[in-house]
């Protein structure tokens, strides 16, 4: 009896450890065993994500499956309201942050980035043929939009506090509202990425049109992951893929099919400025 009650508890402890080695295995040999990357964002936030017919589109969909292939697994994609992405990184739903995001002093402490996809540099959208709004500091005394718990609102209020007459800002837990609530009327000016509004503008050119020059200071868009040790593996895996996506053009094909344009995106992670 004692040699079965001592094998059943040395199968314990065996089982234990087993469980205890895979909860603490690095995220990149969890990805591989899983067989799959999953990514936490919000489809609500063209041209990067978005539904089309109920289906999703947009550069982030076709660069990960770029990633995927370079990573040799596939790519699962969880749509959630902003607000709750990054909390949901933290809680572990899902092993990255597909937003993009904006680089931030303060996110940097908080996440680990992976390199940049493209300029994140705040401007304003505006209503076609509104003469009252012609640079981005006549919105001042005025309402506009921003996205709630994005960096762009965070840079806005920042900005517009430096205005003879701060704006109002009123949030939106997405950036289709807010576009909605310009065309409407009901504010003068919603600001997100020069890249993000230059698509909105491209797509509805006889509703929304872009303020020149950008106010915001130049940052960048990227993606994040948890900032510990056990990530680090599968954000060094994911640069070098990224890397090489952009040196072979893919990410370039990509950035004019989606954005318009390609960008010079920088082979290491620069310092923002906020």
């Amino acid at each position: 009896m004692k040699l079965v009650t001592r094998w059943k508890s040395c199968a314990l402890m065996l089982a234990m450890c087993a469980a205890s080695a895979y909860a603490h295995a690095d995220d990149l040999a969890n990805v591989r065993k899983a067989g799959e990357l999953v990514v936490g964002t919000e489809m609500q936030f063209a041209p990067f994500d978005f539904l089309d017919n109920g289906q999703q589109a947009g550069l982030n969909k076709e660069l990960f499956t770029e990633i995927g292939k370079e990573l040799g697994v596939k790519v699962r994609f969880i749509d959630l309201p902003w607000p709750s992405v990054l909390p949901g990184l933290e809680a572990h739903k899902f092993d990255m942050v597909g937003g993009p995001l904006t680089v931030t002093k303060a996110r940097m402490d908080r996440y680990a980035y992976t390199l940049p996809i493209a300029d994140a540099t705040d401007a304003l959208l505006k209503r076609s043929g509104d003469g009252s709004i012609r640079q981005s500091s006549d919105i001042a005394g005025k309402t506009v939009g921003a996205g709630k718990s994005t960096a762009q609102y965070e840079q806005l209020k920042a900005w517009a506090a430096t205005l003879p007459q701060p704006p109002e800002i009123r949030e939106y837990v997405d950036f289709n509202q807010a576009y909605s609530d310009l065309a409407a009327g009901r504010i003068v000016a919603v600001a997100n990425s020069v890249t993000n509004i230059a698509y909105v503008a491209k797509q509805r050119p006889d509703t929304f049109s872009v303020v020149q020059p950008a106010f915001g200071s130049k940052v960048y868009y990227a993606y994040c992951m948890r900032k510990d040790a056990d990530s680090k593996t599968l954000l060094d895996a994911f640069n070098a893929a990224l890397l090489k996506i952009s040196r072979d053009g893919r990410l370039a094909a990509l950035q004019k099919k989606w954005l318009g344009v390609a960008m010079e995106t920088p082979a290491s992670l620069p310092t923002p400025n906020y």
